[in-house]
């Protein structure tokens, strides 16, 4: 991500177009000062740019040239990701994102503070919805504002609509599964391709790679390389709503499971579990009152029931899946050691 300077890069083209958008909606109305300050503050205080990063190197890997205007373009992607992690965390009921307030807390708080009239949670969970919205919307004009020529777009444009339809039905299938019982290793490995293996690594490199014009062969080599990898991330993420350390990934330990996600992991788990243990493991999953204890019983029997080795082992077998792909496909050298390192990143992260 280091390379080409791309992650200052990405965040330079972000910040320039949220402050032009801040001068629009200050234009408007002055209260719309709390929706440039929330949405400068979700987009720009974190993440990991992976999106940008194999759409940018995506676009290398096939005889792209740098440039500015195809670093703005990528960045288009980190709307996408706001849109749909603020939609997300109101869907979860989550109260963190990246150690700080979700949206619909935030803005909560800033209807208890000026004491507003009627429900201070009502009107969060509006504003969250308005403004995730706003960010997908942001996207659109990001990307066609980004300086890259028509044609290269309009290559690059059916990639990017495909996308945002797949992960928000991806979306809509995370939040079906729990109501429905459906724990299956099937069913939990459809939610984790669509919500979330296209959407952050197969479709951000195609994107990059129809600006650069690659070939079938080019195309066909990154979705055998990206849609494992995502997986695997998306297993790896899984492992962490379970098991990963508050004070790293900034969401509450356990969370996943206070919000009844029938992940592979869980999936797994119910696969070797006695009837007693999956009915224990019913009684906590899906409740949003779960404490530390009830999280801790949890983990144990998961972890008792062998499924997190399995899922390492199917991230392991995903990765290495993803890597013979991307061996065996022509791409630059220079990018075909960074998606290498990005790979690894994906799926030894902690956060």
């Amino acid at each position: 991500m280091e390379r080409a300077g791309l992650r200052p890069r990405v965040d330079k083209a972000l910040a320039a177009f949220l402050a032009a958008q801040r001068t629009r909606l200050l234009a408007i109305d002055d209260a719309l000062a709390d929706v440039a300050d929330a949405l400068e503050a979700f987009v720009l205080r974190g993440g990991k740019r992976l999106r940008p990063a194999f759409a940018y190197w995506g676009y290398r890997g096939a005889g792209g040239i740098d440039s500015d205007h195809v670093v703005t373009a990528v960045a288009a992607l980190e709307l996408v990701q706001a849109g749909a992690l603020i939609h997300d965390d109101l869907m979860d009921r989550s109260d963190t994102r990246r150690g700080e307030p979700s949206v619909h807390k935030r803005f909560a708080a800033r209807h208890a503070a000026a004491a507003w009239r009627g429900p201070a949670g009502a009107f969060g969970d509006n504003a969250a919805v308005l403004l995730g919205d706003l960010a997908l919307v942001w996207s659109d004009e990001l990307l066609h504002g980004s300086g890259v020529a028509l044609e290269d777009l309009a290559r690059a444009r059916p990639v990017f609509d495909e996308m945002r339809t797949e992960v928000t039905v991806g979306q809509y299938l995370d939040v079906l599964t729990p109501v429905t019982g459906d724990t299956s290793a099937a069913r939990a490995s459809k939610v984790a391709r669509y919500k979330s293996a296209k959407y952050t690594v197969e479709r951000p490199l195609l994107m990059g790679a129809a600006l650069a014009a690659a070939t079938p062969a080019q195309l066909a080599a990154y979705s055998g390389f990206g849609l494992p990898l995502g997986e695997a991330f998306q297993l790896r993420d899984d492992v962490l709503g379970v098991f990963g350390d508050p004070e790293v990934t900034g969401k509450p330990a356990g969370d996943d499971l206070r919000e009844g996600k029938r992940t592979y992991l869980i999936a797994a788990a119910y696969e070797t579990l006695s009837a007693a243990g999956r009915a224990e493991v019913e009684r906590g999953l899906g409740d949003p009152g779960l404490d530390e204890q009830g999280v801790s019983r949890l983990r144990a029997i998961i972890t008792g029931s062998g499924a997190p080795a399995r899922t390492e082992a199917r991230i392991a077998a995903l990765t290495e899946e993803a890597l013979a792909a991307l061996e065996a496909a022509e791409v630059e050298p220079e990018a075909r050691a960074v998606l290498l390192e990005l790979a690894d990143a994906a799926v030894r992260r902690t956060v």
